[in-house]
């Protein structure tokens, strides 16, 4: 499971004062306690910095890479923004964050991608809006997937995001997400998901459950990354747990490690 730590993101009101003042160790101990939770990447987000977004990002990528050596998720809708970030980056391959199929944010963004032979986010959306059905989600990524591979992007090195969007607005989001991800993962395997997990709770009563519900029916459904929060020792154990119930951890084994680390809550 491919896990981008969602922590260090300027909406956060826990996190946006340390960002505004340039808390560096404030900033480099929140992304070592993500890596050592397990995170695979660390996604970064100065989004709410309208004015300075750019100057902020690459402050972010610069101050996270000299405490953790760990792939970045850059993320921001901003061509300015990743570029300046893009150029800063001295650590493995990073994750753009994100393009979709709307032409004002693919065309700007893809030479980005290219250029930087980073892997992408890519958001089942068009210049038409976010799509209602399964269908419509997977004709949008299928047709992502076959312009960025067309251009050059390894297949492996493009994460689909479903669009997961809160199940308190519409009761169908939470099947017409996970349906999108089972249809994508059996059209296109060597294609990684992305989903942004947490959305799917927003609005709603006790997040976390709905979340730790949702994490384990998407990757039955075959997904294999997310955003998430890495720090919710619960959400991971079931992470784990799901791992080895799906065959992807041999014998147990790094769920029996988790437990001998005390990683793993009830």
């Amino acid at each position: 499971m491919i896990i981008i730590g969602e922590k260090l993101n300027s909406t956060l009101k826990s996190v946006r004062p340390a960002m505004e003042n340039y808390d560096a160790a404030f900033v480099q101990e929140l992304a070592k306690k993500q890596y050592e939770a397990g995170a695979n990447y660390i996604d970064l987000n100065a989004g709410m910095f309208y004015k300075d977004e750019p100057e902020r990002l690459e402050w972010l990528v610069k101050t996270v890479q000299e405490a953790v050596d760990i792939p970045l998720s850059i993320d921001s809708p901003s061509p300015k923004a990743l570029e300046k970030a893009l150029r800063a980056n001295t650590n493995s391959k990073p994750i753009i964050n994100s393009i979709t199929d709307e032409k004002e944010r693919y065309n700007p963004i893809l030479p980005l991608v290219t250029e930087f032979k980073t892997g992408v986010i890519a958001l089942c959306m068009d210049d038409e809006g976010m799509p209602e059905t399964v269908e419509d989600r997977f004709k949008i990524g299928a047709r992502l997937i076959e312009k960025l591979t067309k251009a050059g992007v390894q297949p492996e090195d493009i994460y689909i995001d479903p669009m997961v969007r809160p199940i308190g607005t519409g009761s169908h989001y939470g099947i017409v997400a996970i349906e999108t991800i089972r249809k994508v993962k059996t059209e296109y395997p060597e294609v990684h998901i992305a989903c942004g997990l947490s959305n799917i709770s927003f609005g709603i009563p006790v997040r976390k459950l709905m979340n730790q519900t949702f994490l384990v029916s998407a990757m039955t459904a075959g997904m294999d990354g997310a955003i998430l929060d890495p720090l919710d020792k619960k959400l991971m154990s079931f992470l784990y747990a799901t791992e080895a119930l799906l065959g992807y951890d041999d014998f147990c084994m790094n769920y029996m490690t988790k437990f001998r680390e005390g990683s793993l809550e009830v």
